[in-house]
């Protein structure tokens, strides 16, 4: 059974930084392409950052320069490292297993001007 769970939500204030784990089990994680979306209040949900299994990574234009995501292997774990943030990077922010649309549950992420 594939499970996501993603961890390192809080609050923090604008210019901070936080960092967005998420543990995977279930799946064959060195083969897999993971994103981070994030879904803010009365919003679409949108994509923030990719990252293949092998190793290439692609942004959205408002995260770039600002956030990174990178992979561990070894801890199956997929991260968001996001740094200067800002009020409009307030969130819930979601692990995605892009191969079968699987989504985990978010973890909830606000910046505070």
């Amino acid at each position: 059974q594939v499970k996501l769970e993603e961890s390192g939500g809080g609050l923090v204030q604008a210019g901070g930084s936080l960092r967005l784990a998420c543990t995977t089990s279930g799946l064959f994680f060195a083969l897999a392409g993971l994103d981070w979306y994030r879904q803010a209040p009365g919003k679409q949900r949108e994509l923030v950052a990719s990252i293949t299994r092998s190793f290439s990574t692609t942004y959205a234009d408002f995260v770039k320069g600002r956030f990174t995501i990178s992979r561990d292997n070894d801890k199956k774990t997929v991260y968001l490292q996001m740094n200067n943030l800002e009020p409009e990077d307030t969130a819930v922010y979601y692990c995605h297993l892009s191969a079968v649309d699987y989504w985990g549950k978010g973890t909830l992420v606000t910046v505070a001007s």
